[in-house]
């Protein structure tokens, strides 16, 4: 075998899989969850750090067990990691406070602060907005940072103790030129005059940020030495393992948010900013839409019936599209597309008897794929021409939202034989990395092509259900326009 890792360190959990290029699959798999930290001011949303190194550690250790002896003959390893999240070390490299992650939105005048003083958006979600926020709330704080890291970059730090950014993560924090693929010093200089001295090294696609050194070998339970990938964002990580590694192919990633990306050879900028300009991992660029309410919202309602979703899921299907006018605004946590950040969530229409679980549940899937729709029109407008996706993460085993997804953009839906696409993108991209290491040089695309599957008969739009979901995304359109929740809560 011929084995490589990769782990996903996401919001709700972590998970690690190990995957043979010889044979194309993968032969374990384990995962880790846990939560945010509870009792925090409105609109905060941080974990610790330690938290990710807790889970990585705990993962190795289930993925050990199940591999026997042949864990210690993985040949490289990669991490995929949540986006956006602001980690602080101190000169001894400890953590200064708990993360503020990308769903955060207590630094929403802050972002609007830095959009207007770089005159482009600067999105809440973004690092720059919390980094500001931080060095001007919690001075003591700042005053203590001397290194300033992304989620992943911090579990690399844990295992090379090398500290290194990437393009595609880097882009994501809101002082990165996504043209010249370095920082932007004027806005680094904007989001605090001491950032410039407390950002780390950037490295190529492709090359290795180290190897295991002592402490991270122990971590894992692996050998010191193994190499270590210079990892990715999640959306970066999963555009490896679903393919999106080539022009045309479209990914639909639905997760705690949900994002649709695609590779471009060259970068795509929304004048307004709402499609994020990132840079990908392999070398190209990755024009993204993210909307923050996705598999969450459906927890919600998961939660507040006590019920699993398969069963909410069966019930849901044997509702009505359009769930007999019961609607939902589904911006439990504020909104990134449209730009929301204090926006509240609003279920509407609700008459005698609409209030059953399936009901529901439905007019909350509803609501949040009219709103993905509503913003995969403006990745249309920039040139994305979407009549084919490949649907990934947790809700692309949900077949009822497959259908839906399939209605609302007008695009067949392909399931990919490995939802995980984060994890299996950090194991190719670790792949890819050690090939260049020992002198092979050829394109990411071509780990990704060879191994990235689809499964099944693609879901199919109807042009009866397309024409409804569209009265459907319409209604969501002119409740946002007009909901006194929405309007309220950003004046």
């Amino acid at each position: 075998m011929e084995l490589y890792l990769g782990f996903d360190v996401g919001t709700q959990g972590t998970k690690g899989l190990v995957f043979d290029v010889e044979t194309s699959r993968v032969v374990a798999r384990a995962s880790s969850s846990y939560d945010l930290l509870g009792g925090l001011a409105p609109g905060a949303a941080e974990q610790h750090p330690d938290t990710w190194i807790d889970a990585v550690r705990h993962v190795a250790a289930a993925l050990a067990r199940e591999l026997g002896p042949a864990w210690r003959e993985i040949r490289a390893l990669g991490v995929s990691g949540q986006q956006h999240g602001s980690v602080l070390l101190d000169d001894r490299r400890r953590v200064v406070r708990p993360a503020k992650l990308w769903c955060d939105t207590e630094t929403a005048d802050e972002a609007r602060e830095l959009s207007t003083k770089l005159g482009r958006a600067v999105p809440t979600g973004f690092t720059a907005s919390k980094l500001t926020w931080l060095a001007r709330r919690e001075p003591e704080h700042w005053r203590s940072t001397r290194h300033v890291l992304l989620p992943h970059d911090y579990v690399n730090a844990r295992l090379t103790g090398e500290l290194a950014m990437e393009a595609g993560d880097a882009s994501g924090t809101g002082f990165f030129d996504v043209h010249t693929r370095r920082f932007d010093e004027r806005a680094v200089a904007a989001v605090a005059p001491e950032l410039a001295a407390k950002l780390p090294r950037l490295v190529a696609a492709g090359e290795c940020i180290g190897t295991l050194d002592t402490a991270g070998a122990e971590l894992l339970g692996l050998p010191r030495g193994i190499p270590v990938a210079p990892g990715a964002g999640d959306n970066m990580a999963s555009a490896i393992g679903s393919g999106a590694t080539r022009a045309g192919v479209v990914v639909v990633s639905l997760g705690t948010s949900a994002t649709v990306f695609a590779y471009s050879p060259r970068p795509i900028v929304d004048p307004e900013g709402l499609i994020a300009p990132f840079c990908d991992s392999t070398g190209g660029w990755l024009p993204l839409l993210c909307v923050m309410n996705a598999t969450g919202a459906l927890e919600e309602v998961r939660e507040a019936f006590g019920c699993d979703h398969e069963t909410l899921t069966r019930e849901a299907t044997a509702e009505p599209l359009g769930a007999h006018g019961l609607r939902c605004i589904p911006y439990f946590q504020g909104e990134r597309v449209p730009d929301l950040p204090r926006a509240t969530g609003a279920l509407l229409g609700i008459r005698p008897g609409l209030l059953r679980r399936g009901l529901v549940y439905r007019a909350v899937l509803e609501g949040v794929t009219a709103n993905l729709a509503w913003g995969v029109e403006r990745l249309a407008r920039l040139g994305l021409d979407v009549k084919r996706v490949r649907v990934v993460g947790g809700g692309a085993k949900n077949p009822l939202w497959r259908e839906l997804l399939a209605d609302a953009l007008d695009a067949e839906v392909e399931r990919l034989a490995e939802s995980e696409s984060g994890a299996l993108g950090a194991a190719l991209q670790a792949a890819w990395s050690c090939a260049r290491r020992g002198g092979k040089e050829l394109p990411c695309d071509a780990f990704a092509a060879a191994h990235v599957r689809t499964v099944g008969e693609p879901t199919k739009p109807a042009p009866e259900r397309v024409a409804a979901f569209r009265r459907v995304k319409e209604r969501l359109v002119a409740d946002v326009s007009a909901g006194p929740n929405v309007s309220k809560a950003n004046s």
